[in-house]
């Protein structure tokens, strides 16, 4: 297909994609992915992307094989191949602080930035997974203070890209007169990050530019976003919200609901108990006594974010319509994984978005209308 999209303007929602850096697809079955963790496949679907109307696509990062994922491509550097076959998308580099620290994470960054003209960003991963940090002899804090680390990663990041002999003296990091030159074109990369926690939420509403909820209602997720949005505006800050969904679009509903029923029955109950298994670990150690999966069936962990809570299972005008509800309750973008990426996405982009903005478009006039 040579579907090609314009921009997104900055009043419409926007979409990402999870990058298939990582094999074993998006979701933890033995059903049928034509989804490949290589580059070469990875560059076709950024170009796809790029033309089927993605602004953005996240890059995954894992230290050790779980869950499905045997192999894993290492995110900054997979990203940087990605921007190089492409030219409008831009891609975020997961990092996790302890492995990386602030100041080769700026320069890093910053050096990407320059070569692409700008289209590099960040996603702060605060590191849920116990058992990755011990395997590779990585400290991992309690809870509440994986995010002091994460805050001050990210107002290092902030500060030696924004300031000449930045100074910072924190807890776990400190700069002393450090001057980054080049620094990025842009004047930061945007920075996102994710997370349920209490913790995790008041860290989005102080720093960062975008914060990613697990799927959830729209009930649920316009809790979330109503949260932040307040806490944020305390704080003089404004952040931007993005959700996770599985996307499954067909051209009737029993068709899309056949494919989500058989990914659940074909799932691996081994990799999905030992999945669920580590996620409950890192919610018992936050104050709340939960996390980002509490409330996740063995259905739901079926895929890694709660992305079929999202429900954007079913024709192109049913997600479309789903799409625009979220985008009513305050989400700016989807964060999107699909079982076929590239043909998926190609859909989405011929069929599901264009009704997006067609019904965008008509809200738009009603609210004119009204005023």
């Amino acid at each position: 297909m040579t579907t090609v999209h314009k921009e997104s303007s900055p009043t419409e929602i926007r979409f990402a994609y999870w990058v298939p850096n990582v094999s074993g697809g998006l979701v933890v079955s033995n059903i049928e992915q034509r989804t490949d963790w290589g580059i070469d496949y990875n560059r076709r679907l950024a170009q796809a992307a790029e033309r089927n109307g993605f602004d953005y696509a996240l890059s995954q990062i894992r230290f050790t094989a779980g869950y499905g994922a045997e192999y894993q491509h290492e995110s900054v550097s997979f990203s940087h191949a990605i921007l190089a076959a492409t030219d409008k998308i831009k891609v975020i580099a997961a990092i996790l602080p302890g492995p990386w620290k602030p100041a080769l994470a700026a320069k890093q960054l910053a050096t990407i930035d320059q070569l692409t003209n700008g289209r590099i960003a960040v996603n702060i991963v605060s590191g849920w997974f116990k058992g990755e940090f011990d395997a590779i002899g990585e400290e991992w804090p309690e809870h509440d203070e994986r995010y002091v680390r994460s805050e001050e990663f990210i107002r290092s990041l902030k500060g030696i890209w924004t300031q000449d002999n930045f100074s910072f003296d924190g807890k776990y990091y400190q700069f002393k007169d450090y001057t980054l030159k080049p620094k990025p074109l842009q004047q930061h990369p945007e920075i996102f990050q994710g997370g349920s926690s209490r913790a995790a939420r008041d860290m989005a509403a102080r720093v960062s530019d975008w914060y990613f909820t697990n799927g959830n209602s729209v009930e649920g997720i316009k809790a979330q976003v109503d949260d932040i949005r307040e806490k944020a505006k305390a704080n003089n800050h404004h952040v931007k919200i993005g959700v996770n969904a599985f996307i499954i679009a067909r051209d009737t509903e029993e068709q899309a609901q056949a494919v989500l029923q058989e990914i659940i029955a074909k799932a691996n109950p081994e990799a999905v108990n030992a999945f669920g298994d580590a996620t409950r670990e890192a919610g018992a150690a936050s104050p709340e006594g939960e996390g980002n999966w509490a409330k996740s069936t063995f259905d739901d962990l079926v895929q890694y974010n709660d992305g079929f809570k999202t429900n954007l299972i079913g024709t192109p005008q049913q997600v479309a319509e789903r799409i625009v509800a979220l985008k009513a309750v305050g989400v700016d973008l989807v964060l999107a994984a699909f079982l076929h990426f590239i043909e998926e996405v190609e859909y989405f982009g011929e069929k599901v978005l264009p009704l997006i903005r067609e019904l965008e478009a008509q809200q738009k006039a009603q609210l004119e209308e009204a005023v």
